[in-house]
């Protein structure tokens, strides 16, 4: 069975480890594995985060030419980690949207490793967080290129909203690269709410409320902006926004 991580651990640096102590060491051992064949193209929509804690692992395996989208939003009121692992084969691609949102006292939080280890593999990865109250969002992204991984393009971006002082996101983006033929790129930004923009749409006569929840709606929309699903785009997109009324 697997030990209980420690925030020696990088992987769980900024974790509610006292929620991870009540799920109990059998639950780091509960992966979903999944595995794509050649060609194949997989689409996943999650909604996850509830009033306990909970940690979703998932394991990738995308084989030649496969593709494989994941999109998950992150609520709720107690802690929520989504953690994926995922391997691509040659000419693979992987692609990442997700969203952590919501208040209170909660760590929400996305972890990815991505291992780039065949020619011509590509991977993007956008995580937007929206966070208030003393709420914080994380994202750790590793990607890890081996020496086969030659012609590999990966990046991530991520972009942290704080709404409230006490509130906070951290970022941990991780490039280990042994290829020499490569393109990777990542990017972090953590800021407060676009005061410019505000009062710009205010003057056009927005009401304030409206005003930052187009803000904010287009602000998290990017992590979607790839899931070529109108309906389940909408549904995660809404879904994220319900939480935002919630603080209202």
């Amino acid at each position: 069975m697997t030990a209980l991580p420690t925030h020696k651990d990088e992987a769980w640096r900024y974790a509610d480890l006292e929620a991870v102590e009540t799920l109990g060491a059998g639950a780091l051992d509960q992966w979903q594995e999944l595995s794509l064949a050649d060609g194949e193209t997989l689409r996943r929509c999650l909604l996850v985060g509830g009033d306990a804690p909970e940690l979703h692992r998932i394991r990738l395996t995308v084989d030649k030419g496969a593709r494989a989208e994941l999109f998950v939003v992150v609520t709720g009121n107690d802690y929520c980690r989504v953690e994926v692992e995922t391997d691509l084969a040659e000419g693979a691609h992987f692609e990442l949207g997700g969203v952590t949102i919501g208040g209170g006292d909660a760590v929400r939080e996305i972890v990815t490793r991505t291992t780039h280890d065949a020619p011509e593999a590509t991977s993007n990865q956008v995580v937007r967080a929206v966070h208030w109250g003393e709420a914080t969002g994380n994202f750790l992204g590793a990607i890890n290129v081996g020496r086969l991984g030659q012609r590999t393009d990966a990046a991530q971006d991520f972009k942290a909203l704080v709404l409230e002082k006490g509130a906070s996101a951290n970022a941990k983006p991780e490039l280990e690269i042994f290829a020499d033929d490569v393109k990777c790129a990542h990017g972090a930004a953590i800021g407060q709410m676009d005061e410019m923009a505000r009062y710009y749409m205010a003057s056009r006569g927005l009401a304030p409320d409206v005003a930052k929840r187009l803000l904010i709606r287009a602000f998290i929309a990017d992590a979607l902006a790839a899931l070529l699903d109108e309906e389940e785009a909408e549904r995660l997109l809404e879904a994220a926004l319900g939480v935002l009324a919630e603080r209202a």
